[in-house]
């Protein structure tokens, strides 16, 4: 979780669940006022399921929409660290910046 916490801009290394949470959910509270479409943009970027986004903009979740939206980030940037682990590439030569 390391890698989210520096995403999200996070010094310490302990930060928990709810807190890097919290953080997500600011930051699309923001986007879903300020600019929708990038924030859908960057949900379709990070292969987050349409239905997923549909339920949770649904009249049937009972929770805030950027609630859950912010968990499905969140969820979906910890399978993305898992499968980097799982499946580690080794750098392409040439692309060194």
């Amino acid at each position: 979780m390391k890698d989210i916490e520096e995403d999200l801009g996070l010094s310490r290394q302990d930060t928990d669940y709810d807190e890097m949470l919290h953080v997500i959910e600011a930051r699309v509270i923001d986007f879903m006022s300020r600019d929708p479409e990038l924030l859908f943009s960057y949900l379709y970027r990070l292969d987050i399921k349409e239905s997923d986004i549909q339920h949770a903009l649904s009249i049937q979740n009972t929770e805030e929409p950027s609630h859950t939206l912010s968990k499905l980030i969140l969820k979906r940037q910890i399978q993305r660290i898992e499968t980097k682990k799982r499946y580690p590439q080794a750098p392409i030569k040439g692309w060194e910046f």
